[in-house]
Order: structure tokens, then C-alpha cells, then sequence
């Protein structure tokens, strides 16, 4: 009878829960948002605030981020621990939709959200994306092993 051995391994790409890719959602201010216009896809970076799971983000009147997101995004964002050698990604799927002009109480809360945009110009146009689904994977890259003699690092 043959014993079959595991061994830990610790670069496995672990899926975490919707709690754990909302803290995460909330440790940073710099993510991507992707959207169609047309048959282009386009992506860009932008500052963000959340309020729970939702994320809002301010832009220019006229620019492509403020007229492609009037239906499904997906929203990423990510980080990488050089000290632990661990990293995550997490990915918003849902609807962006303009609150800058609204005056419902929850429009007006997500305009008080702290959103510092780095790009310059005025950035005076609010829009939130409404999530239908969020995923998130965590993984640890562990130290580098020693290679085969005559190996060539990159």
C-alpha cells in the first residue's frame, strides 16, 4: 500500500471572501476601472474612496471616464508586500453611474467622500460604481530556491 506525501505549499493562490477583498478595497486609494465605449475597451487608473462596496471616484467633464461608465464596469485594484512576499488583487464587477448631480442623501454622502485625485485639472464630475459581484485572490510568492548550476537568473 503506497503513503501519499503532501507537501505545504506556500505559493498557492488562495481566493478570499467578500469581507476580506472589502478590507483590502478600503487599504487603498489607487485602482483601474475598465469599460467599454463602442467596440474599444479602455482602462485607466484613478483615486477612489469607498463607501462599504461601493466606489466612487471623481474625473474631468469631457473626458473618456466620465462618458464611457454609463453601464458595466469592472473596477481592480491591488497591492504587493515586499517584506512578507505576499500579494492580492481584488475585482469589482457592476454599474458606474453619475451622482454628481444628485439629491438624494446617498448621492450627496458619496460626494463627501474623501477622493484626492492625483491627475491634474478639475476633477469636478462624481461617478460610483454600484457592485453586482466582488472576488478577490491572495498569494505568496515564497524566497527564491536555488537554481541548477549554469542557470541565468533574469
Amino acid at each position: 500500500m503506497k503513503t501519499h506525501q503532501t507537501e505545504e505549499r506556500e505559493d498557492i493562490l488562495e481566493v478570499i471572501d467578500e469581507h476580506q477583498c472589502l478590507e483590502y478595497l478600503h487599504s487603498s486609494s489607487l485602482g483601474r476601472v475598465a469599460f467599454t465605449i463602442g467596440d474599444e475597451l479602455d482602462i485607466f487608473p484613478v483615486n477612489y474612496a469607498c463607501d462599504g462596496s461601493i466606489v466612487v471616484y471623481r474625473t474631468a467633464r469631457g473626458t473618456r471616464l466620465e462618458r464611457g461608465p454609463r453601464d458595466r464596469v469592472t473596477f481592480e485594484v491591488d497591492g504587493w508586500d515586499p517584506n512578507q512576499r505576499k500579494g492580492w488583487s481584488v475585482v469589482l464587477k457592476g454599474v458606474a453611474l453619475d451622482v454628481t448631480s444628485g439629491i438624494d442623501p446617498f448621492s450627496k454622502a458619496l460626494r463627501e467622500r474623501n477622493v484626492v485625485p492625483l491627475a491634474p485639472g478639475k476633477r469636478e464630475r462624481w461617478i460610483a460604481i454600484y457592485p453586482a459581484a466582488i472576488t478577490g485572490r491572495r498569494f505568496h510568492v515564497p524566497p527564491a530556491r536555488s537554481q541548477p548550476a549554469g542557470a541565468v537568473r533574469p
